[in-house]
């Protein structure tokens, strides 16, 4: 499995938090609302998971080095 740059994951973590805090003293402002979720959906997609509560925990995990194990392959599926 390819993984994504520690780096990389970790400067898009601290922003993703910088806007949640932007997000939480700002709540009608629409456009860091839609910044904040695009974060959130690339966060989704670099750690392989479905919210953005997971792919923040999984980021954190892989940030300080602590991966969890990995899922099993799902059946019948080529490749698995």
């Amino acid at each position: 499995m390819l993984l994504p740059d520690r780096n990389t994951v970790d400067r898009l973590l601290r922003h993703y938090r910088a806007q949640e805090r932007t997000v939480l003293a700002r709540p009608r402002d629409l456009s860091a609302l839609r910044r904040f979720e695009d974060t959130a959906y690339t966060l989704c997609v670099l750690m392989g998971e479905r919210s953005a509560r997971a792919a923040v925990r999984a980021a954190e995990r892989y940030v300080t080095g602590n991966r969890a194990p990995a899922r099993p392959a799902l059946e019948g599926l080529p490749g698995a």
